[in-house]
């Protein structure tokens, strides 16, 4: 730290007020927050390797010659062991989402709005940040290369599977890792790859706009990897849908960017990466884990097995015995899955207390509403004209469903109906006879039980149903009674039967308990 504060004190040309050491990275390097007697800061970073600050602090310069939001390299010692960087302040993309990862993966609309805001960013830093790059600064290497996925299969393969006591074939799983590794390098591309893109790496300024950290291990490599590195992370519990939603937003970014190759391939691409990426995190857990005994790292375990079970359903992987191994994996008796009990969020983002849907597993329970349980049930069913307008909903939920009778034959087109309404016997008679009402109301029908029932399981209040025709006086008014009684007698639930133009009101009070 010695080193640090004289390059402080050289650039700023005096002492600081206060220097405080931030919580470290994955790297071995040394974090300090410089607060100047301004009140100003900068980040303060001491190395060990002198290559890997020297890539930072060459990507920085370049990244910042081509306007991309990174951290300025601002004064740097001879030896470049140290080095001053701009402040990007202390809120990470990871802190500010932290709610929806710790609920298992229930994400508000907000921090979703900020996972669309940095995959957007993305293609920004990978395409545009690689114009005029010299990729021989990078380090440890230059390009992304069959050797570099080798070593990193092997990794998994000492540091994860060999401890897991799984036998299998080592030459039939060396054979399948070549051709993996020669699929992961089929494409040349001419992006910088940032190999280390996560939440924690995206820092956010005052209005939300991400701000890129930590990408001294990028080199030459495909955008697939990044992409593949932040979704499928195994700890930030990113749901299916919200994954393919994100994927989207990039795809759609990135042709800003460059030309993009047909969506068939580039998922096809992807999945391979996917696929990579889980692996290589599993050897990582599995060394940081069960050789160095860090429980973090073993109780990501879990969730990243999860990730490979999803991928293997897939079924789209040429690499037999890989695939074959890697189920038989996933089958052990330590990573049999154990449904766990929702978690409810600390900012009060719960969860329905009811499973009334059956949602898929991938997808979590349902969320909390203030309306569940609220109970019983009272169901309002309208006659209309609609020279008059919809009823207005009293209940101030804003309405249900609105059915248009006026396709149906029109007794009121006869002179001996005029006067007649749809609760009249010879009106009843005219409209059965006729038989257009009675088909339309059997839809109907089908329509409200599915409405109802669901209704009545989670606990609502009100449902409301409208019938329109040209007066209000006889098909609307018959099929309102039609469906009210027939929801009363079904459901037992209590129905209000409004007939507004004839100024009729029945009331069918609650049975069995409703």
């Amino acid at each position: 730290m010695e080193r640090l504060l004289k390059l402080y004190e050289h650039w700023a040309g005096e002492q600081p007020a206060n220097i405080a050491k931030m919580e470290g990275a994955g790297s071995n390097r040394e974090y300090y927050r410089i607060t100047a007697i301004d009140g100003s800061t900068v980040v303060g970073v001491v190395g060990t390797s002198r290559d890997e600050n020297h890539a930072f602090i060459y990507l920085s310069n370049h990244f910042t010659s081509r306007k991309l939001p990174v951290p300025k390299v601002i004064a740097v010692s001879d030896d470049q062991m140290c080095y001053l960087q701009t402040d990007l302040g202390s809120t990470s993309l990871f802190d500010a989402i932290a709610g929806g990862r710790n609920a298992g993966g229930r994400y508000t609309l907000s921090e979703k709005e900020l996972l669309v805001r940095t995959i957007r960013e993305l293609p920004n830093i990978q395409i545009r940040g690689a114009r005029g790059l010299d990729f021989a600064n990078c380090y440890p290497q230059a390009e992304f290369d069959t050797n570099s996925v080798l070593f990193d299969l092997n990794y998994f393969k000492y540091c994860f599977l060999k401890p897991t006591g799984l036998d299998f074939h080592e030459l039939k799983l060396e054979a399948n890792f070549h051709l993996f590794a020669k699929d992961l390098t089929a494409e040349k591309c001419e992006s910088f790859m940032y190999r280390d893109f996560q939440a924690r790496n995206v820092m956010l300024d005052t209005e939300g706009k991400p701000m890129f950290i930590d990408f001294q291990g990028g080199r030459k490599g495909p955008y697939y990897y990044d992409l593949a590195s932040f979704l499928w992370q195994a700890s930030a519990k990113y749901p299916n849908k919200l994954r393919r939603e994100l994927v989207y937003e990039y795809y759609n970014s990135l042709k800003h960017y460059t030309e993009v190759p047909s969506t068939r391939h580039f998922v096809q691409r992807l999945s391979l990466f996917v696929l990579f990426r889980t692996l290589q995190v599993l050897g990582a857990y599995g060394f940081r884990g069960y050789y160095e005994k860090k429980k973090h790292f073993v109780d990501s375990i879990p969730p990243a097995i999860q990730n490979l079970r999803e991928l293997l359903q897939l079924n789209i992987f040429p690499y037999p015995y890989l695939m074959d191994m890697l189920r038989r994996l996933t089958e052990m008796p330590q990573f049999a899955r154990i449904e766990q009990a929702a978690v409810n969020r600390a900012d009060g983002f719960k969860v329905a207390e009811k499973n009334v849907y059956k949602a898929h597993p991938q997808d979590g329970p349902a969320t909390f509403s203030k309306y569940d349980g609220s109970g019983p049930l009272v169901v309002r069913v309208y006659s209309f004209s609609y020279r008059k307008g919809i009823p207005d909903d009293s209940s101030g939920n804003g309405g249900g469903y609105v059915f248009d009778c006026r396709s149906t034959h029109n007794p009121g087109r006869y002179e001996p109906y005029k006067k007649l309404t749809g609760l009249d016997e010879p009106v009843i008679r005219f409209l059965e006879d006729d038989g257009e009402i009675t088909t339309f109301l059997d839809s109907v029908y089908k329509l409200a039980d599915a409405h109802v029932r669901r209704y009545i399981q989670r606990g609502f209040t009100s449902l409301m149903f409208c019938f329109g025709c040209t007066g209000g006086q006889h098909r609307s008014v018959y099929s309102a009674q039609h469906l009210g009684e027939h929801i009363h007698r079904k459901f037992g639930v209590k129905v209000e039967i409004i007939h507004r133009e004839q100024g009729i009101h029945f009331e069918l009070d609650a049975q069995n308990g409703n």
